[in-house]
């Protein structure tokens, strides 16, 4: 009964509801279109606990205690007052699937910063997929929940061999437990003094990451991640950053393109600070450089870690900001190239800048390696990053004036595409 009733009945959370009168298990499906409500039940939630109870026995025939039961499950402490509930639940409409946290825990703690945080990666989800599958002529996403036994959990979304994108992958994960040894000691060699007791420090981590392959090689692929971090210490004190970024590889040079990309970014930069978008420009040139082949991964974008002043709120209205600019700043260039043609040679390239790709995901990437060195973390999520197909050549080198040799030259020597 508990929260279940109440947030999928009322809110549906991206979910399909399915109630046994007999014995009342709940149990939600993944979304798989557009929801269909029966009993109206969208309007009533702003009538109170007691229309809470009419409208659960009328719409799914629950007993009158057990309805009882169910309004008290959502009854609220004398501080959380019926408009802050209705906004949580607002929300939640929204989404693809339930909170990865239990809703109840979210509303008791919704001015805390991990509750800001699920609930805006959880939007972001939603957002950045929607526009994909429409794009896309109406593809399904797979919703995939998945639960990790140390703490937490999350929900990964892939479109996989849809009309436009090969593989595109949207993950929100909500961790926590406490830091493995490799965790700790990567964190510690980016200079964070981190204070275990009995070799334990508890964290909790969560963040939305994705990355897009088009099959159209005149599509760029897009990657972008927003995460927060928060580690208690053996003293009591809890540190705690934002990280995040988004980048743009293309498998040919469009300078309208990079254009259009870096200037939506430095606009959602510029309402917090006109010195974020040169500073995480050239951080995330240095940081997705691929350093045994010399040059970068693309053409950039905005990247950072780390961050932790001036202040919390003032960072989450930063990340927001950035998250939200991610469908505005690619889906244009998406359906610009939509019905751009290409040749098997053309095709043969991208495959070849997708095996570029993976090397740096792989070798260098800190989410792939913090993934990768968390117990209990999902293999599947952490490594959805990758294309479903790519290449290696034996001493491949583009010929000089071609067009392939061009956008190396650009991976080699990074642009300022704003000014």
């Amino acid at each position: 009964m508990s929260q279940l009733v109440a947030l999928s009945a009322l809110s549906r959370c991206g979910s399909r509801l399915a109630l046994s009168n007999a014995g009342g298990a709940a149990a939600c499906r993944p979304y798989s279109g557009a929801r269909r409500l029966t009993g109206g039940f969208y309007k009533p939630f702003l009538l109170g606990s007691a229309a809470l109870v009419g409208a659960t026995v009328a719409g799914f025939g629950l007993s009158r205690s057990r309805a009882v039961l169910a309004a008290k499950s959502v009854r609220t402490p004398a501080e959380r007052d019926q408009r802050e509930l209705n906004e949580i639940l607002q929300k939640c409409k929204h989404f693809m699937s339930d909170p990865v946290t239990d809703i109840n825990k979210l509303l008791e703690n919704k001015d805390d910063m991990r509750t800001k945080m699920e609930l805006l990666v959880m939007d972001v989800q939603a957002d950045v997929c929607k526009a994909l599958a429409e794009v896309d002529g109406g593809q399904t996403f797979k919703v995939d929940r998945w639960h990790r036994k140390e703490g937490g959990g999350g929900i990964s979304c892939v479109l996989q061999d849809g009309k436009v994108f090969e593989k595109a992958g949207v993950n929100v994960s909500v961790v926590f437990g406490n830091l493995s040894e490799e965790a700790t000691k990567q964190m510690r060699s980016r200079g964070k003094s981190l204070k275990s007791k009995d070799g334990k420090l508890p964290f909790c981590a969560m963040g939305v990451s994705s990355v897009i392959h088009p099959k159209n090689p005149h599509i760029p692929t897009i990657h972008f991640n927003y995460r927060y971090f928060e580690i208690e210490e053996a003293d009591g004190h809890k540190s705690w950053w934002f990280g995040g970024g988004t980048d743009l590889t293309p498998t040919y040079l469009n300078k309208d393109d990079a254009i259009h990309f870096h200037k939506t970014l430095k606009e959602a930069c510029d309402k917090h600070d006109q010195s974020y978008y040169p500073t995480f420009k050239k951080w995330c040139d240095d940081y997705f450089t691929i350093k045994h082949r010399g040059e970068r991964r693309g053409v950039g974008g905005i990247f950072f870690d780390d961050l932790d002043s001036p202040s919390a709120e003032g960072l989450f209205g930063f990340v927001q900001s950035c998250a939200k600019a991610v469908v505005p700043c690619y889906i244009p260039i998406v359906k610009k190239h939509l019905h751009d043609s290409y040749t098997p040679e053309e095709k043969a390239w991208q495959q070849l800048r997708r095996g570029r790709y993976v090397e740096f995901n792989l070798v260098y990437d800190r989410g792939t390696k913090f993934g990768l060195a968390t117990p209990g973390s999902r293999i599947e999520s952490i490594l959805m990053s990758l294309p479903l197909t790519a290449r290696w050549e034996y001493m491949h080198d583009p010929a000089k004036g071609t067009k392939e040799a061009e956008i190396i030259e650009v991976l080699k020597n990074p642009k300022d595409w704003v000014h």
